[in-house]
């Protein structure tokens, strides 16, 4: 069963008698995880805990922190409100365990849905760093592999080389990319060696480790299809929509400025040209911030080669990317 972490709507309530309240409330359904957390520190300020420390406040800006870099991305608004909800469940776990009321196993193992350049290397980056700070995992670091990663070439190769990469990933977040060609060989592929070993491991390692398996949404359907123990053992799915031509072009604009760069008029019309004949035309899986990233580099890369050879250069002209530029960087670049 996945989990959808919604928790019904927010009502204006009157403060319950005691905290034991709250972790009803939520269960019920009548107010969200977020809510309930804010609550419960407004009123513990108020009432009977001592103010909150300085090791704290830090922890708590450090994760406002992170959750600010998780807004600031362009898009993927579902995206957020899960993760956030995600967030809030773990921490009414915790409170929940502090006033001795029962919890449930915090289970986060994932799947992410989506074709490349939708943002689940940086969602899952961004998770790992979030955990760390909720104190769910030790290190929060994120280790990206594939299918050349952890399937060897001979009997006993493979559960090595799987080991070490989950060795590698301890305190953190083991993220495998294209995780449906694990299951693509067969009953004789040493792939499928790779997934009893991961098995064993989120059992083994189940409070230290978080395994995302990532890949396009139709062959990831088909890879938990070919597996079906291994869907209840991921809980949370989440999937990654395209990006439309308008987030594309915010994602221009933000890698530009980063870099201190602007576009012309022309360019930005050219711009926005190619990605909407990029999205009729090209292939379903060559889009979305990656084909965008491309772009720019190549373009400012155009744009320097255009410039070099001039004797004086004013502040505009450095920044300037101009329409030849963009055109430029759909060649060889």
């Amino acid at each position: 069963m996945e989990i959808k972490l919604r928790f019904g709507t927010e009502n204006k309530l009157e403060r319950p008698k005691s905290n034991d309240n709250w972790g009803e409330m939520v269960e019920k359904g009548t107010i969200s995880p977020a809510k309930a957390i804010n609550l419960i520190r407004h009123y513990s300020k108020q009432v009977t805990h001592p103010p909150i420390s300085q090791p704290e406040e830090a922890e708590k800006q450090k994760l406002d922190e992170i959750l600010k870099e998780l807004d600031d991305l362009i898009g993927l608004t579902e995206i957020k409100d899960l993760v956030k909800e995600i967030v809030a469940y773990v921490e009414i776990q915790k409170i929940r365990a502090k006033e001795r009321l029962a919890t449930e196993p915090t289970v986060l193992h994932m799947i992410f849905r989506g074709n490349p350049g939708t943002g689940k290397t940086t969602v899952a980056r961004i998770i790992g760093k979030l955990f760390k700070e909720l104190g769910v995992l030790q290190k929060g670091h994120l280790v990206e592999v594939e299918r050349a990663d952890l399937v060897g070439e001979y009997i006993g190769h493979t559960a090595q080389k799987t080991r070490e990469q989950v060795k590698r990933a301890m305190g953190g977040i083991l993220f495998i990319d294209e995780a449906y060609s694990l299951a693509r060989g067969g009953e004789k592929d040493f792939g499928k060696e790779t997934i009893d070993v991961l098995v064993k491991a989120m059992e083994d390692h189940k409070n230290n480790l978080i395994l995302i398996l990532a890949g396009y949404k139709e062959e990831m359907d088909w890879f938990l299809r070919t597996n079906p123990g291994l869907r209840s053992r991921f809980p949370i799915h989440l999937d990654f929509p395209d990006y439309t031509i308008p987030e594309l072009m915010a994602i221009a604009h933000l890698m530009l400025e980063r870099r201190q760069y602007k576009l012309s008029p022309e360019a930005e019309t050219e711009l926005e040209k190619i990605l909407r004949k990029e999205a009729i035309f090209g292939h379903e899986h060559s889009g979305n911030a990656r084909l965008v990233r491309n772009i720019i580099e190549k373009a400012i890369r155009r744009q320097a080669v255009r410039l070099v050879q001039e004797e004086k250069l004013t502040r505009q002209e450095l920044m300037s990317i101009n329409l030849e530029d963009i055109q430029g960087a759909l060649g060889n670049g």
